[in-house]
């Protein structure tokens, strides 16, 4: 990989032509060599390790544990941002590590390393035998490894060349610039990733998953009488680049992004206080993951530290409601055939026809709490202990006309798009930005509006929606989620729905 940062420097330094090329032929070679490692060498190179040899360090490790697991990870990811007309950054990494969990009741003992060698996984094996030392031996050997796999499980960052990826980013800013006299600044960035999990219990039980990740980003400031505002859009899953770099593709995005922002050029002041708020299909759904589904994560339920918890099975919102975490999805970005701890991913119905029916559980919280786990213990990485997590959460379709549902709205706000929030799991309290949002009057869309917040609590949220679309939607592919300092890749989603007497906080003067 120092052969890609020379590669990089030729981006910014401009060397010459045939340098270049010798280096590009040097990558093209590097990278078929990792094409086709097999996983084995991706993790026991350099060292006497086997599969036979890693289950007795993990069965002696875990011999006294309730539950646990040896945690495997090669990464490989790289980032390109071209911004203000030129290539700003671009960067390759690749990192290898394994974690090495044992639980006992309700601690974790937890050791991890960059090293993958026999000497590595023994000293873990002994730091995590500190927490199991006393304990009683009740290991959960309940464990199932049907999964059926949800994506292509080929290297993104190897199917297609590293300069084709760039001249695409060029391609954008230039076609951006071209559709429009008025933009400012044009930022796209392109991420991709392919991780390869191995994951080992006692008995000889071996998981493998191979996960690749693209995301594609665009950011369009238009300016208008010294007047700047942004549009923006973004795509991405657990696919290839291919689609993504079709120009019928981010034509599209470019073009609705300088959209937003023509909109945004437009917009008023947000007028404050109490209103009816109707909420977009798709991407608002960030509202729903971050006011409602944390709250039914199992960790926050177990601890009765959740505004949801001992609710479970009650009436906690309109009959038409109907909200799932989904990790089984075809090449969402929020899927996995397996989660981090090896439990095969499922559709976990949480709320139904507005009864409170599930939480979301990793294997130590479902174990504490007398359930089934889920399939939604996740991490970051190896170097982070797994904990209960969302994957693509949604709303399911209701029955109502959108048109219909707008049409109810005398005086109100239409929130197509957003930005940022914040919430707070114990009181379920949250804030979040809109960056595209209507007024509502007598029924019809009128002016776009500046920077609208929307503020309330999740439970209570729940109990103010009360008509919900039939135009379920999914996000385009974009979400990060953070929990606990680990960052996710998930997916969310929504059709049209109103929430009556929602509070709003605009920038209109009295």
């Amino acid at each position: 990989y120092s052969l890609l940062q020379q590669i990089w420097q030729v981006v910014h330094h401009q060397v010459s032509r045939t340098q270049a090329s010798n280096m590009l032929l040097l990558h093209s070679t590097a990278t078929s060599i990792i094409k086709n490692q097999s996983t084995d060498s991706l993790f026991f190179s350099r060292s006497n390790l086997d599969n036979n040899s890693v289950d007795k360090i993990v069965s002696n490790a875990l011999h006294k544990a309730d539950d646990g697991e040896l945690f495997m990870e090669f990464c490989e990811s790289e980032s390109f941002v071209y911004d203000d007309q030129r290539l700003k950054s671009a960067s390759f990494d690749k990192s290898k590590g394994f974690g090495l969990r044992a639980v006992a009741g309700e601690s974790s003992g937890y050791a991890h390393s960059s090293d993958i060698d026999e000497k590595s996984l023994k000293k873990a094996s002994d730091t995590v035998n500190f927490v199991t030392k006393d304990n009683n031996a009740n290991f959960n050997a309940a464990f199932s490894q049907t999964n059926r796999k949800l994506y292509n499980e080929a290297n993104p960052i190897n199917e297609t060349e590293f300069s084709e990826k760039v001249n695409v980013l060029k391609n954008i800013d230039e076609y951006a610039r071209s559709k429009n006299s008025q933009v400012k600044q044009v930022s796209a960035s392109l991420n991709g990733e392919w991780q390869a999990v191995r994951i080992y219990r006692p008995g000889g039980i071996v998981i493998e998953d191979l996960r690749p990740l693209v995301r594609l980003y665009i950011s369009i400031v238009l300016e208008k009488d010294g007047r700047q505002e942004n549009g923006s859009r973004g795509s991405g899953g657990r696919v290839d680049y291919s689609s993504f770099l079709d120009p019928s593709h981010w034509k599209q995005q470019v073009d609705e992004a300088i959209n937003q922002a023509e909109i945004n050029l437009t917009s008023i002041d947000t007028p404050a206080g109490e209103m009816d708020v109707v909420l977009g299909p798709g991407y608002p759904g960030v509202l729903l993951h971050e006011a409602i589904g944390h709250g039914l994560e199992g960790d926050f339920n177990r601890k009765k530290t959740s505004a949801f918890s001992n609710l479970l099975g009650e009436k906690i919102a309109d009959e038409a409601i109907t909200v799932v975490d989904d990790g089984t999805i075809d090449s969402r970005r929020g899927s996995l055939s397996v989660d981090d701890e090896g439990t095969p991913t499922s559709c976990t119905t949480l709320i139904e026809n507005g009864i409170l029916t599930g939480y979301m559980q990793d294997r130590l919280n479902s174990r504490l709490m007398g359930v089934s786990p889920t399939g939604n213990g996740r991490r970051e990485s190896y170097a982070h202990l797994p904990m209960p997590r969302m994957t693509n959460t949604h709303m399911l379709s209701g029955n109502r006309d959108p048109k219909e549902i707008l049409k109810s709205v005398k005086n109100g706000l239409y929130a197509v798009d957003f930005g940022g929030g914040q919430v707070d799991i114990t009181s379920g309290k949250f804030v979040f930005t809109c960056t595209e949002a209507y007024k509502i009057e007598n029924g019809v869309i009128t002016n776009p509006v500046k920077r609208a917040t929307l503020i309330g609590n999740g439970p209570d949220v729940l109990k103010r929606e009360k008509m919900v679309g039939n135009d379920s939607k999914k996000d385009s592919g974009i979400g990060t989620c953070g929990k606990d300092g680990q960052s996710v890749p998930v997916g969310v989603g929504q059709p049209t729905m109103l929430i009556e007497n929602l509070t709003v906080g605009g920038t209109a003067t009295a």
